[in-house]
Parts: structure tokens; sequence; C-alpha cells
């Protein structure tokens, strides 16, 4: 039960983190790159509760996956995985569906960056706690 309790708040916490790493970036930092962008497409950048709750799920199933993975590699390895998979692979495909503003990428990549690391280190830091 004492290992569970450890597995759930680790990925509790590294979803905490991940959520207010996309908050900031997304909605305060970058906001009018998204919507401008949106706008010159067509489209309304798509920012009602429902689309919150959308990237809440997504930093639930981030977090768990960084803490699978951080379960058998390293700290830099686990942050390497995560933002890989977590973001250059959602870029790809929001850039080739034509919805991803590339000016973002300058601030985007290395707050991604940062926003894998951190997950990666919560969920190490609780793995090791548990062994």
């Amino acid at each position: 039960m004492f290992s569970f309790s450890k597995t759930l708040l680790a990925i509790l916490l590294a979803t905490a983190w991940i959520s207010v790493s996309e908050f900031f970036r997304n909605q305060f930092l970058l906001a009018g790159e998204w919507t401008s962008h949106y706008a010159q497409i067509g489209l309304v950048f798509p920012a009602k509760p429902v689309n919150g709750a959308v990237w809440g799920i997504w930093a639930l199933v981030f977090a768990s996956l960084i803490h699978a993975v951080g379960k058998k590699f390293s700290l830099v390895e686990t942050t390497v995985f995560a933002w890989v998979s977590g973001f250059v692979m959602m870029w790809l495909v929001i850039g080739n569906l034509g919805v991803l503003p590339f000016s973002i990428l300058v601030w985007a990549i290395p707050l991604s960056m940062i926003e894998s690391f951190g997950a990666a280190w919560i969920v190490k830091r609780f793995n090791s706690a548990i062994k």
C-alpha cells in the first residue's frame, strides 16, 4: 500500500507540474501567438473548459508515462524520452495539420524541456524513495 501511495503521489505531483507549466506557457506567455495564428487560418483557438479538461487528462497520461519510463531509465534518458514522446511527436502532428504556429517553438522548445525534466525529476525522486 505504501508503494502505491508514493506512486500515486509522484504521478499527481508530476501532473500538477505539467499542468501549471502548460497553462503558463500557452495561456500567458504564448496566448497571443496561438490566437493570432488560429485567426489567420480561419479558426478560433480552442480555450473552453472542456479543452482544459482534455489537457488535464493529457498531463496525467504524460506523467504516468514518465513514471513508467523513469523506473527503468536514468533521469536524462527519462527526460529525453518524455520530451520526444510528449512534445516532438505532438508538434509533428499539429504542424502537419497546419495548426502549429512555428513561431512559438522559440519558447516552447526550451520550456517543454524544462517541463519534461521537472516531471522526470519528480517521478525519479519518488521512484528512488520507494525502493
